[in-house]
């Protein structure tokens, strides 16, 4: 769980309170609704508290989890402010957006690596194929592929039980892509959910567990999980961390994260105040909460891209597999350019 950390970062933005003013807002009633990713969970939580702690409790701010597709479909239909998204935008999203007339700007917020785990007693699987990893996740392996030993010859002989990202979730769509080949292509016979805490809870309890989740929820559990290092076909295993994600190496599990805020709720005082704040602190609070900060500029091309509402999405509905940050800014930059 993230709360106890969550709590210490009210204490680390205190010096942008000076930019913050309650003119204009409309008091208890102002409410600021977000819903969507439970990977940036953390990170949007602890914005909310922290810009609830510099306006004294005047806003409040709600933040839900129901996945970035449950989050897109309520985003789509206005019933929301701001969707946290660990995917961009998909094509069947934009046309239900454009279909209810929901202008919307992209905002990267932070890198994520999904990690592959298993239980501190597995002393086996150290290092994973990109290979090994379709061969056990691949909707033939259902009902097939069910122990170590047939993933790898030198493993045990034993049943493994696997637990990931439900369908809503766009850790999902993207693990799917990264490593079947295919999004949304997945075996049927595993624990899902869309709660990152209840995967972890999973492959905390059973030496046999393999699961996949965020980064940060891999943080605050090292007690309980191992994560495992990913070989993506070069014959070397990379473990998840700060090093390996901003140099590319950490391949092909490392993806950005997002905030999509409706430009139309962006009218009002509170939204545009909120927005502009977590843009401001984005770097400590997602640092904070065990995430991976964007570089200085790319947080000066989002202030940018939301003051002069540059709407749209750069990724066409699809995300490739692999893309680097230097890879995000550089695609940015191509498509504000045209």
């Amino acid at each position: 769980m993230f709360i106890s950390r969550i709590v210490k970062l009210l204490g680390m933005t205190a010096v942008s309170s000076a930019l913050i003013s309650t003119a204009g807002f409309a008091g208890a009633d102002a409410i600021i609704k977000i819903d969507g990713s439970s990977t940036m969970y953390p990170i949007t939580e602890a914005v909310a508290k922290n810009f609830q702690a510099t306006q004294k409790n005047a806003i409040k701010v709600t933040v839900g989890v129901s996945g970035t597709g449950g989050g897109f479909m309520k985003f789509c239909r206005g019933q929301i402010d701001i969707v946290n998204a660990s995917r961009p935008i998909q094509g069947k999203e934009m046309k239900v957006c454009n279909k209810a007339d929901v202008e919307y700007v992209e905002l990267p917020v932070a890198f994520d690596a999904i990690t592959v785990a298993v239980n501190p007693k597995n002393d086996w699987a150290k290092t994973m194929t990109v290979a090994e990893l379709k061969k056990i996740w691949s909707p033939a392996a259902q009902g097939k592929i069910t122990r170590w030993s047939q993933v790898n010859p030198a493993w045990p002989d034993e049943a493994f039980k696997l637990y990931g990202a439900g369908a809503n979730s766009g850790t999902f769509d993207y693990f799917t892509q990264a490593i079947v080949g295919k999004a949304r292509s997945i075996r049927g016979d595993f624990t899902a959910s869309e709660d990152d805490n209840v995967l972890v809870q999973g492959v905390a309890s059973d030496k046999n567990a393999l699961g996949f989740f965020g980064f940060g929820y891999y943080i605050e559990n090292q007690e309980k999980v191992r994560a495992v290092a990913i070989d993506d076909g070069r014959g070397e295993g990379i473990v998840p961390s700060v090093e390996t994600v901003e140099d590319g190496t950490y391949r092909p599990l490392s993806r950005p994260i997002f905030i999509y805020v409706n430009m139309k709720k962006a009218e009002k005082p509170e939204v545009k105040e909120f927005v502009t704040f977590y843009i401001k602190n984005a770097s400590a609070l997602v640092r904070g909460a065990q995430y991976f900060p964007l570089p200085p500029r790319a947080y000066r091309a989002d202030t940018e891209f939301f003051k002069t509402k540059r709407l749209g999405t750069v990724f066409d509905g699809f995300l490739p597999v692999g893309i680097t940050i230097d890879d995000l800014l550089q695609r940015e930059a191509r498509f504000y350019e045209n």
